[in-house]
C-alpha cells in the first residue's frame, strides 16, 4: 500500500517539577534545604530514513508522544532527562504544519539521508528548592513546576526522488520499459491504470554509472484537474531531472501520436510551469507493434518542427533502449552539473577569486627632503615651574621616596 499524504499529531514531553525537599539526618543540626531540580521532557524529531519508502504506517499511527521528565528529589538529586523520540520517514518527504484554520506551512523539505529537524520542543525542568537559597531566607519553600511540552498538528507530503521520470498515456509502455532497464517488477497488463502507484527501479551503466528511474501512473486529458489519477502522482515527478515521454506507436487505442504528445505536454505545464520547462526525451514505443508508418511520419514531423529528437525503441524486445540509456544518463549530467553550480555559496565563489596585494611604494629621499622642508618644526611646549610635583604628599615624604 502506497500512501504519499498523512496528517499526524506529535507531542512532547513535560519537563519535571523541582522538589521541596529539607535534610533530615540525625546529629546534623540545621540541614536546609536540598529539594533537587526537575528533567527536562524528551523532544520530538522527524528523521529521513532510507528504509522507509511509503508513509503508511502513520495511517494507522497517527499520534506520537515524547517521555516526560522526571521530577526532581531530595537530597539535590536532580530528575533524569527524558530521552528524545526520532521518527523516521521516507526521504524526499516534505514537513508542514496546520494550523487551526488548517492552513499548511513548510517546515522542512528531508532530501538527505539522516536528515533531522526539531517539530516539537520538549519542556524544560523546574527548579527546586535548594535553589533559592539566599543570605535573607535560608529555608525557601520555593519551588517551580516543570513546563509543558508542545503540541503540533503536522502533515507530511512524500515527494520521491528520482533522476528520470517515465510519463505519457495509459498504457504507453512505461512499466515494460522501467522492467527492462531495472530489477523493478511492476504490474503490466493490457488494460489502462495498470500502475496504480509509482515505481521506482534503479538503472546501472558502465563506468560505474547509475541513475533512479520513476515510472509514474498514466496520464490523461485533464490529470491537473482531477481526472484519472494524474493529479496525485504528478507531485512525484517534480524532484526529477529528466522526463522521458513515451508515446505509444501502436494503432490499439484509436489516438493519434501527435495528439498524445501535445495532450501531455498541455496536462505538464499547466500543473507547474517549472515541470513544463524540465529537459524532456521524446521517445516512439512500442515500434514492434507499428502497423501504419504514417503514424510515425506524422509524428517525426510535428518534432522536427519543434526541434526536439525522437528516439525509437521497443520496449518488448529492447531494441533502440541502450540508445535511449545514454540520451538519459547524457541529460542527467547535465542537469547534476546545473544543480551543483547553483548549490555553490557565495562566500566559496568569492575565496576563489585570487587575492587582490596592494604594495606601497616606499617615498624616495627627494620626497621625504621635500616633506621636511614643508612642515614646520615642533615648538616645545612651556615647561610650567611646579608642574609634576605631588603637593599632596609632604615634602619629608617626597625626599624619603626619591
Amino acid at each position: 500500500m502506497f500512501v504519499d499524504d498523512v496528517d499526524i499529531q506529535v507531542t512532547s514531553g513535560d519537563g519535571g517539577n523541582g522538589c521541596l525537599s529539607f535534610r533530615r539526618e540525625k546529629f546534623v543540626p540545621r540541614g536546609g534545604p536540598d529539594g533537587g531540580d526537575g528533567g527536562n521532557g524528551g523532544s520530538v524529531y522527524i528523521v529521513a530514513a532510507a528504509t522507509k519508502n511509503t508513509l503508511v504506517d502513520f495511517r494507522f499511527h497517527p499520534e506520537f508522544k515524547a517521555r516526560h521528565g522526571q521530577h526532581g528529589q531530595g537530597a539535590n538529586r536532580t530528575g533524569w532527562t527524558a530521552h528524545d523520540l526520532d521518527i523516521q520517514v521516507p526521504i524526499g518527504t516534505l514537513v508542514f504544519e496546520r494550523d487551526e484554520s488548517g492552513t499548511l506551512s513548510e517546515i522542512a523539505d528531508l532530501v538527505e539521508e539522516g536528515q533531522r529537524v526539531l517539530v516539537a520542543q520538549g519542556g524544560h525542568g523546574g527548579r527546586g528548592n535548594a535553589r533559592f537559597v539566599s543570605s535573607t531566607n535560608r529555608a525557601p519553600r520555593r519551588t517551580e513546576a516543570g513546563v509543558k511540552g508542545q503540541h503540533r498538528l503536522l502533515h507530511l507530503q512524500l515527494k520521491l526522488i528520482a533522476d528520470v521520470g517515465l510519463i505519457g498515456f495509459p498504457n504507453a509502455g512505461k512499466s515494460t520499459l522501467i522492467s527492462r532497464i531495472s530489477a523493478a517488477r511492476p504490474k503490466i497488463a493490457d488494460y489502462p491504470f495498470t500502475t496504480l502507484q509509482p515505481n521506482l527501479g534503479v538503472v546501472t551503466l558502465g563506468g560505474d554509472r547509475s541513475f533512479v528511474v520513476a515510472d509514474v501512473p498514466g496520464l490523461i486529458e485533464g490529470a491537473h484537474e482531477g481526472h484519472g489519477l494524474g493529479d496525485l502522482f504528478l507531485k512525484h515527478i517534480e524532484r526529477t531531472k529528466v522526463l522521458v515521454h513515451l508515446v505509444d506507436m501502436s494503432s490499439e487505442t484509436g489516438r493519434d501520436p501527435v495528439d498524445d504528445f501535445e495532450i501531455i505536454r498541455k496536462e505538464l505545464k499547466s500543473y507547474s510551469a517549472d515541470v513544463f520547462a524540465k529537459p524532456q526525451v521524446t521517445v516512439a514505443n512500442k515500434m514492434d507493434a507499428l502497423d501504419d508508418p504514417e503514424r510515425l511520419k506524422r509524428l517525426e514531423a510535428h518534432l522536427k518542427r519543434k526541434r526536439m529528437p525522437l528516439l525509437k525503441i521497443s520496449g518488448a524486445t529492447g531494441d533502440g533502449v541502450p540508445a535511449l540509456l545514454e540520451a538519459m544518463w547524457k541529460a542527467i549530467a547535465l542537469g547534476r552539473a546545473a544543480g551543483a553550480a547553483l548549490r555553490v555559496p557565495a562566500d566559496d565563489q568569492a575565496s576563489s577569486d585570487p587575492p587582490v596585494v596592494v604594495r606601497r611604494r616606499r617615498p624616495s629621499a627627494s620626497a621625504e627632503a621635500s616633506a621636511d622642508r614643508s612642515d614646520p618644526p615642533p615648538t616645545p611646549e612651556p615647561k610650567v615651574r611646579g608642574e609634576g610635583i605631588d603637593l599632596l604628599t609632604p615634602a619629608r615624604t617626597r625626599r624619603r621616596g626619591a
